[in-house]
């Protein structure tokens, strides 16, 4: 059954809604912190857990998306990111850390990369003359999912269950697979051709012509700029995401050390919500602005700008100016998501389009072992600095996708030389016999 493009692009956004709650991480960290006697850097660690395994699945996803169809990708991813909600509320339960990482970081985070790479590329097929607003407007459903949870879903599940956080994830998990698994199932492709345009079948033609396997691509010059800018953009943002609600309650509590805990809590869990909807409206608007300007030069703004941002973070005292520089480090987070998919159709091709998104992801992966292990790391080590030594580190991971940025290019990448049998076969024009 075909539905109409658009109702797909709104099931496409649903679902990365829910996935995106997992930015909401720092809302139940102190809890975590507080209730269960967990450190910081064990609570750090379950979430980079869980982007890895989102990396890593997304990267599989991609490869099997052509043969499996995005329904079938859907439907388990969505099975898995619920169980992994529910068995992480059993091992609260039990107070067992190792089981809360294989749940809500192993089986939790590989059923977000199943699912994250399905509505992407579907929404990118069903709008090829204007993949940059599709790809934007689904994937800032992802970047707007934590405020769902930090400001909707997860305050009521707590009032209900009186602060029962095993009943909590339990609750979240039954939630999410309610409304998951029958948004998947309604998922599919376009028809072969569809919208076809005269520069789309121009493109199909270049790829034929060229006829790069997908190791070529992934082992060119190209690939490996583009995942490493990718990385470092990251890196930066997703080590303030981790971190964002007790890094503000750290501020404001040295702005004002007679604050309860329990406002301070809920000053992070503001911040969260806004910072959430700038994640969300960054894929949006920054997916617009490549564009009009181009993918290199989007990523050059999003680098150069954010370390200027990280080094006010630095020694910033105001909590309000600290909230608003925050919010403006994940609208440029979240511009790196919009604009990737986007680049690698330009670079690339729509052919290999899911496989190649799928492995670019992994730099996703790297980027949550790295970012918030290590502001973890120091928060436990040096709790008084944490904020100068978070977002000192910040400049010099920005400033070297800076740099990066600067071997990139918006073209077409070149594998093989065209021919003119290629592209008369390809529109089924027949071959003179040369012999």
């Amino acid at each position: 059954m075909t539905i109409p493009r658009a109702v797909t692009v709104l099931l496409c956004t649903t679902l990365q809604i829910c996935f995106g709650t997992v930015y909401a991480w720092s809302f139940f960290q102190t809890l975590l912190v507080r209730q269960l006697g967990w450190t910081f850097t064990e609570t750090a660690i379950a979430f980079s857990i869980t982007i890895f395994s989102l990396g890593c699945s997304a990267a599989w996803a991609g490869a099997m998306l052509p043969r499996l169809g995005p329904r079938k990708l859907a439907i388990i991813g969505s099975v898995m990111f619920a169980g992994g909600y529910v068995l992480a509320g059993l091992a609260l339960q039990m107070d067992f850390l190792p089981l809360f990482y294989l749940g809500y970081g192993v089986i939790g985070g590989a059923g977000i990369g199943l699912g994250y790479v399905t509505p992407v590329a579907t929404a990118a097929k069903w709008y090829p003359d204007r993949k940059g607003l599709a790809t934007g407007i689904v994937v800032m459903g992802f970047g707007v999912g934590a405020f769902l949870l930090s400001i909707v879903l997860a305050p009521i599940l707590i009032v209900h269950t009186e602060g029962d956080l095993p009943m909590v994830f339990a609750g979240l998990g039954i939630l999410f697979a309610l409304i998951l698994i029958p948004s998947s199932y309604f998922l599919s492709d376009p028809p072969p051709g569809y919208r076809m345009t005269a520069a789309g079948l121009q493109s199909m033609a270049q790829e034929e012509e060229e006829s790069a396997s997908v190791r070529q691509c992934i082992s060119s010059r190209e690939f490996t700029i583009m995942w490493l800018v990718f990385f470092f953009n990251i890196a930066a943002g997703i080590s303030v995401i981790s971190f964002q609600s007790s890094l503000l309650q750290d501020v404001w509590g040295l702005a004002d050390p007679t604050i309860e805990p329990e406002v301070l809590a809920g000053y992070g869990a503001t911040l969260i919500a806004v910072s959430s909807l700038c994640n969300g409206a960054g894929r949006l608007f920054w997916g617009l602005l490549s564009d009009r300007i181009g993918r290199v030069r989007v990523f050059r703004i999003l680098l150069g700008s954010q370390m200027i941002v990280f080094g006010i973070l630095m020694t910033e005292s105001n909590p309000w100016v600290f909230s608003a520089l925050v919010c403006y480090v994940l609208l440029c987070f979240g511009g790196g998501f919009a604009t990737m998919p986007s680049f690698v159709l330009d670079v690339f091709g729509t052919r290999r389009m899911s496989v190649i998104y799928g492995a670019i992801l992994t730099a996703w992966a790297a980027a949550g072992i790295f970012g918030p292990v290590y502001v973890g790391y120091i928060k436990d080590q040096y709790p008084d600095r944490a904020v100068i030594y978070c977002f000192m580190i910040g400049v010099l991971i920005l400033g070297l996708g800076f740099s990066f940025s600067y071997l990139l290019n918006d073209d077409r990448a070149r594998f093989g030389k065209p021919t003119l049998e290629g592209t008369l076969r390809r529109f089924g024009i027949p071959v003179p016999d040369r012999k």
